[in-house]
């Protein structure tokens, strides 16, 4: 699943009449870059959630042949990423990847969903995040958002103190890790809370690049360094 559907507040004035999906780094819009990795990987099919300038971005993604897109309309009601993960549920596989719609990386010596299907052990997880440490993550001026044991399992930063690992906005999630999910609008980091304390949340770390491309100002750096490799 690829989380299309936000307002892109930070990215204005790009975002006043677009969505943030469709803007464009290094050429091509920020969702295209996310599918075309899924695509490389031999991912066939993806849901999409769209709110924000739906028709514009539905349109766009109309032209795809890989992966073949599945819209999850939240036209109505922008539920945010827990409530759009659990509308979408009856079109996705469990256990399913779930990503951030500006996502953008380069692979280390193996790729993100290699990484996480590989660590992936369904008997003690229900979510796995993919997190990477600071010196491999550009643009990002946050404190962190989790410590990692040696065995994987997660634990949130203390306030104003820095975690040395970083969400990149990629994981791999059962259907489970929406168990007892409420209705309407709610955040993927309720389900994590709970996941937490049940000791099902894992995280592992990702040996490539990542890019934060959340603003205007991010979108220059991210390019040169896409560029050069």
């Amino acid at each position: 699943m690829v989380m299309a559907a936000g307002l892109g507040k930070r990215m204005r004035p790009l975002t006043a009449s677009q969505p943030k999906p469709m803007v464009r780094v290094a050429g091509k819009p920020l969702i295209d870059h996310t599918l075309d990795r899924l695509a490389e990987a031999g991912i066939e099919r993806a849901v999409v959630n769209v709110h924000y300038y739906a028709d514009t971005l539905e349109a766009h993604l109309k032209e795809r042949a890989r992966p073949a897109v599945t819209i999850s309309d939240e036209r109505d009601e922008l539920l945010d990423t827990g409530g759009g993960m659990k509308k979408a549920l009856p079109h996705l596989p469990d256990p399913f990847f779930c990503l951030n719609s500006d996502s953008i990386w380069l692979d280390g010596p193996r790729n993100a969903f290699a990484d996480l299907s590989d660590r992936w052990n369904p008997e003690e997880m229900d979510a796995l995040l993919l997190v990477v440490p600071h010196a491999r993550a550009s643009n990002f001026r946050g404190l962190g958002d989790f410590h990692m044991d040696p065995n994987g399992r997660l634990k949130w930063r203390l306030p104003a103190r820095i975690a040395p690992f970083i969400y990149t906005g990629i994981q791999l999630v059962s259907h489970r890790f929406l168990h007892d999910a409420p209705e309407g609008r709610f955040g993927t980091k309720e389900l994590w809370k709970r996941t937490l304390a049940e000791g099902r949340l894992f995280g592992t770390s990702f040996t490539g690049r990542w890019f934060e491309v959340g603003t205007p100002q991010a979108i220059g750096p991210t390019e040169e360094a896409l560029q050069s490799g």
